[in-house]
Parts: C-alpha cells; structure tokens; sequence
C-alpha cells in the first residue's frame, strides 16, 4: 500500500478532478506484477494501469491482490467500471484504503467485488489517501471545494509595502513550490484589484505540468480589462459579477471568459454561493491567490478551509497585511488554527495550518 500511495502522489498534478489514485497488484507468492495510478481525465484509471502493467509484464493476474487506494469505481463515466476490469482480470482479493465518497460509487464497487466473490478488506493508508484527495472528499461531500489561502510574507505579516512593491519578498524556491501548490489545484482565484495593480497571470510555470489550472477571477463590476494578461488560449477562465453590466459582460465574453452573475448584498459577489457553483463545476481544491481585502472577506465569512503560508526572513515594517478583518475586541474572536507542517524552504519558511475540524466532513454532509 506504501507504494500504491507513492503512485497516487504522481498523479496529484494530474488527474484532476479524478481523484488521486495508485494501484499495484501482486501475485499469489507476494511479487509485484504491475502498477499504475490514474491519468488524465478521460484517460485510464490506476486498476486499468496496473492491469495494462502485468499484461506488458506477461504476468497472470489470475489469484492476484490489488492494493488500491480508493475503491474501485462501479459506474460508466468517461471509462469503464475498475471493479468490472477487476473482476474480469480474475485477482482474488482487493485491498482498499477508502470507500469512495462519490455517490455514483460509495460502496457499490465493493459490492460487485464482493458478489463476484472477491475478498475485499479496507483501511491500510486510509489517512494519507483521504488527504491526499481533501479536495476530492470536500466536493462529494460538502459540495464545495477545499479553499486553500496562499500567503507570502515578511517576518512581521507584511505582504506589500505601502506603495504597492511586493516583487518580491519571497525567494525563487518559495516561489516554485507556491507554484507547485497552484499546479495540484483545479483552480487558482485572485480579486479584480489584483488583476489591476499586478497584471498577473496567475498560471504555472516554475514547475513542469500538463495541465494548467482554471482561473477563477471575483470581479463585482466587471472591470477586469480585456486586454489583461490573464486571458490564455485554451486556459478555462470564471469571473464571477455582482452588479450586471451586458456590455462589459460581452466584451469579457468575447476574449473567451465565462462571466458567471452571482449577486450578494451593496453589489459585491456572494462568496459562499460562488463556492456551492464552483463546486458544481468540478473544482476540487481552490487556490485562493489575492489580496489583503479579498482575503479578508473570505476569513470573514468562513470560507478558508486551510493556509499556505510563506515567511521571509525579514522585516519590512507598516504596509499591507495578510487579510483585512475585524477590528477584534476580545482575543478569543481570533480565527484559530492548527498547523499542519513548518518547514523550511530556500531561505523562507513554509507554513501549512488549517481551521481545526474543517477536515471532518462525513458521507452526511456538511457546508460552509
């Protein structure tokens, strides 16, 4: 199962919004006959992989094992059912980290595992599978995706001085591995006044991929220039509005944006319902890029699940901050957190915390 994980992490740039998935199968006397974990949508899941592994091998899967790290899947989508290739491979038992949340599975793969007369057990690497997928988990079960705030810093909270300059107070392997984290993610999300101060494009390139994310832009006016940097061929790109304006909402239209209207109170965008939509759209992990008010809202609202973040080793005195809440009055109001890792890279420190118990969503549901 140690290796099925492994193969399940090389597919975390690459099979979303399928989950993460690795598969080895093993012959009756313990050896490792074939391998594989799941590709691109559309593409082969890890069991096929494994399979097509053995039979490139000239190995038998008569009487073998699967180790998998998420139940075999049951229904006709893009492929065909794994537990019905499984089945028809004659392996003998199956060995699965996690029931699948995805209501089309959710048990019936073990079913017909189990009505073929295969031997299924679950549990091993059922902690690291599921986290490997939070993202995966959040949209089956709470219908939205996982919202994952990335921050860089200075030592003292400071991520942009007063006049705007925060090019750049990370180093160059922060920046890398922040662009590995965009890379894992079905989408990346930044505010219109980022669009407008930075041009940025939002998209992975200090990394290898082979795919790039969706760009998700909030933009209650629609003052998102058509010429800016942001619009890429063949790169899916959401703005969502708060106040309707049909000639703006063309001209985006036109470059090829999907200008989604989703209205709150005094004109902005309902953050919440935007979430329950992206949801819909089959965003699982959601890489919230932006600034200190955008974050704020977020923050304030309830809405961040977890935070990435990046100090340097120094300090840069008044300017902007992470996120622009509050004021507090009391210390017990402050959003609590539990950091997850700290660790060091180049020169900076990464930090990983999140909202104790966002993690805890059950086959029952539960929402933001």
């Amino acid at each position: 199962m140690t290796t099925a994980l492994s193969l399940a992490h090389d597919a975390l740039w690459l099979s979303s919004p399928n989950p993460r998935v690795g598969c080895v199968l093993s012959a009756p006397d313990g050896r490792v006959i074939g391998q594989g974990h799941t590709q691109q949508v559309g593409g082969p899941h890890a069991e096929v992989m494994a399979l097509a592994d053995a039979a490139a091998r000239g190995e038998s899967t008569v009487g073998a094992t699967a180790w998998v790290t998420l139940e075999p899947c049951s229904h006709h989508g893009r492929t065909g059912p794994c537990s019905d290739a499984l089945v028809q491979a004659g392996v003998a038992r199956v060995v699965a980290s996690l029931q699948d949340p995805n209501p089309l599975v959710s048990g019936q793969g073990f079913a017909r595992l189990r009505t073929a007369g295969i031997e299924v057990h679950t549990g091993p690497g059922a902690a690291e599978s599921r986290e490997l997928n939070i993202g995966f988990f959040s949209r089956m079960l709470r219908k939205t995706p996982w919202v994952r705030m990335k921050i860089a810093a200075s030592l003292d909270g400071t991520t942009a001085l007063s006049n705007g300059e925060s090019q750049w107070i990370t180093g160059e392997a922060a920046r890398a591995d922040g662009h590995a984290w965009r890379a894992r993610a079905c989408a990346v999300l930044t505010g219109v006044g980022t669009v407008l101060e930075d041009d940025p494009r939002l998209d992975v390139r200090l990394v290898d991929t082979v795919r790039q994310p969706a760009l998700v832009v909030v933009d209650s006016r629609l003052d998102t220039p058509p010429g800016a940097r942001l619009f890429e061929p063949d790169r899916r790109l959401l703005i969502y509005s708060g106040v309707p304006d049909e000639q703006r909402r063309q001209r985006l239209h036109d470059r090829g944006a999907d200008i989604v209207a989703m209205p709150a109170t005094h004109g902005k965008v309902d953050l919440a319902a935007m979430l329950r939509d992206l949801g819909r759209r089959h965003i699982n992990e959601l890489h919230l890029e932006a600034g200190h008010k955008l974050n704020g809202s977020f923050i304030r609202e309830g809405l961040v699940d977890e935070f990435l973040v990046y100090l340097a080793p120094r300090l840069l005195g008044p300017g902007l901050g992470m996120a622009s809440f509050g004021p507090l009055t009391q210390l017990r109001d402050g959003v609590p957190l539990a950091f997850r890792s700290v660790q060091p890279v180049g020169p900076d420190l990464r930090l990983l915390a999140r909202i104790p118990g966002r993690d805890e969503f059950t086959q029952a549901g539960a929402t933001h």
